[in-house]
């Protein structure tokens, strides 16, 4: 049966990698980000390559606002929405915390942790007409054990595990 998946942070990385596998199900896709020629190019090539319909919002997932117009704008055929891919997260910086930069940690707080948060939010709803909705919410070995220099995006995925705990609950 075909689905319809919504992947944020879907122009690189794992959000891609997701795209591709479920393209190559034939699955129709709701793919977001930030790059708008990036997700163009990505949807051009997964509706070439595997014959799938391809939706893309280009929002960045730090933006309430953005976040919150991009999925009550989505057309009404696209709004049965099954599987949300919650994906887009970034590290940036390197630091010891002592000399960690604020910019650096209102980044990964703000696309790991609340970008999720508002994604989820508004996208919940259009996942309540589904049969079997589900959410993935994409961690990191570093939500699990901390390393050297990793002070607050480990933290920021220890928050995703427990967000996709408390979601489970």
């Amino acid at each position: 049966m075909q689905k319809t998946i919504l992947i944020t942070g879907a122009t690189s990385g794992f959000g891609k990698a997701c795209a591709r596998a479920f393209a190559s199900n034939h699955h129709r896709l709701i793919l977001t980000g930030r790059r708008a020629e990036r997700l163009k190019s990505e949807a051009e090539t997964l509706t070439k390559t595997f014959g799938v319909e391809v939706l893309t919002l280009n929002f960045d997932v730090r933006s309430r606002e953005d976040v919150k117009k991009a999925i009550d704008e989505i057309p009404a055929e696209w709004r049965n929405i099954d599987i949300l891919i919650n994906n887009a997260g970034l590290a940036a910086g390197s630091d010891p915390l002592q000399d960690g930069n604020f910019d650096d940690w209102d980044q990964m707080i703000d696309t790991n942790i609340k970008g999720l948060l508002y994604v989820t939010k508004n996208v919940f709803p259009l996942l309540l007409q589904s049969q079997c909705p589900h959410i993935v919410n994409i961690g990191s070995i570093a939500g699990k054990e901390v390393y050297a220099k990793g002070n607050v995006y480990c933290a920021t995925k220890f928050a995703v595990d427990a967000l996709t705990r408390g979601m489970r609950i």
